[in-house]
């Protein structure tokens, strides 16, 4: 028997940092996968999300954001959201509306040029706008590039994701689906719960101490019988003035980590969970190129 044909494909979200990539995806897919915060470049890796439905079936790569990069991570991280442009049926283009506007020749613009699949312009955060600046700025965004589409959303409270989810499955073309239907990423579980536990770094610690961590599951055990698991993680920093402050005084900053991480991976995981964390130091881990690909960079 033939398999009936449906809208599938492989869409890359992308843009300049903190435009609400993750925010998008996690509104779409009704859930949370990708970590977001209000501090820029805070998605390293390419995540994927799997939209699912009789009718389709969408796959959503939320990427780290487009910007000049100097540091090798940061590199790294613009390579890994420019690759995925080549990978894709259709682009979705983020900008914040409370930015000032791109010219034509400004990044991250100018990684549209060499694409040849169609790209849709977001125009995100709406909710800071009146109403009456909308449709000058939608004007002037058809003049810098041939988008196949405009549209208007405010990602955060959900509003103008079913147009937009409408003009995606009109580009979108039929074929096969690419991924069981019951899952909703296939990111693993060790690589969420280390996302998690960045995200809280991000939310809780201020400067640079965000950029200069990374997370590493050491250890991730089920007990059996018990309902519990049992997960050991470092969090690696490049100066030991950096440990100091995120084991903070008397170990209060990295208990409060530990203890907000430990709620969303409960959720995440539906099961109690004991959360051991350790700081280590690795000088200047930044830059170094080996232990950047270790991470999964």
């Amino acid at each position: 028997m033939q398999e009936e044909k449906i809208k599938s494909g492989m869409v890359a979200i992308v843009g300049p940092p903190n435009a609400g990539k993750s925010t998008l995806l996690n509104v779409l897919l009704g859930q949370k996968i990708s970590i977001v915060t209000p501090k820029p470049q805070t998605t390293r890796n390419r995540i994927i999300g799997i939209l699912n439905d009789p009718a389709y079936q969408i796959v959503l790569l939320d990427t780290p954001g487009l910007h000049k990069a100097r540091k090798p991570l940061n590199q790294e991280m613009v390579k890994i959201a420019v690759a995925s442009l080549s990978e894709v049926d259709a682009i979705l283009f983020l900008l914040d509306v409370s930015l000032p506007m791109p010219d034509k020749q400004a990044q991250p613009v100018e990684y549209l040029e060499s694409t040849t699949v169609p790209v849709i312009l977001i125009l995100n955060k709406i909710d800071l706008l009146g109403k009456g600046q909308i449709l000058p700025m939608i004007e002037t965004y058809r003049k810098i590039y041939p988008f196949a589409a405009i549209i208007p959303v405010s990602a955060l409270l959900n509003n103008g994701t079913d147009v937009l989810l409408q003009e995606l499955l009109r580009l979108l073309p039929e074929g096969p689906k690419f991924y069981p239907e019951d899952i909703p990423t296939d990111a693993t579980e060790r690589f969420i719960v280390a996302e998690i536990i960045r995200e809280k770094i991000f939310l809780l610690t201020g400067q640079e101490i965000p950029y200069s961590t990374a997370v590493i599951i050491d250890s991730f055990q089920e007990e059996q019988g018990k309902n519990l698991i049992t997960i050991h993680a470092t969090i690696v920093v490049e100066k030991s003035s950096q440990k100091a402050i995120i084991i903070g005084r008397k170990g209060t900053k990295l208990q409060q980590i530990g203890k907000n991480s430990r709620q969303d991976i409960e959720k995440l995981l539906g099961q109690h969970v004991l959360l051991k964390l350790w700081v280590k130091v690795h000088k200047n881990w930044t830059k170094d190129m080996r232990f950047i690909r270790d991470l999964g960079l």
